[in-house]
């Protein structure tokens, strides 16, 4: 099911973070493939920024069992593409990019 491309606001993100997410392990196999959504995301979602590698750096798992944020990699440290999973449906809820410079040194 390829359902609608959709980047998240800040408000729109936030809504999917509940208290208390837990990491998920890295031999945990992902609930269903999601990359097809991610080969539709528009380039300027990017803002420039090169996540080509595709490689998974984190996933963490909402503690109602119902969503999953998978933080894709990218070439500039603390910046990371967040895929939302809703985990009811098997589909990607949206993606919101996700710039940590500001909260460390290295912004």
């Amino acid at each position: 099911m390829l359902g609608i491309v959709g980047r998240l606001s800040e408000p729109q993100y936030r809504a999917t973070m509940e208290p208390g997410p837990r990491r998920v392990t890295d031999g945990e196999p992902p609930p269903f493939d999601f990359w097809y959504y991610f080969d539709l995301i528009p380039d300027a979602d990017f803002e420039g920024h090169d996540f080509t590698d595709g490689e998974v750096a984190y996933a963490w798992r909402m503690p109602s069992g119902t969503l999953e944020h998978v933080l894709i990699r990218c070439e500039t440290p603390q910046v990371f593409l967040v895929l939302v999973l809703d985990l009811r449906f098997g589909t990607v809820y949206g993606h919101y990019l996700l710039d940590l410079r500001e909260f460390t040194d290295e912004g």
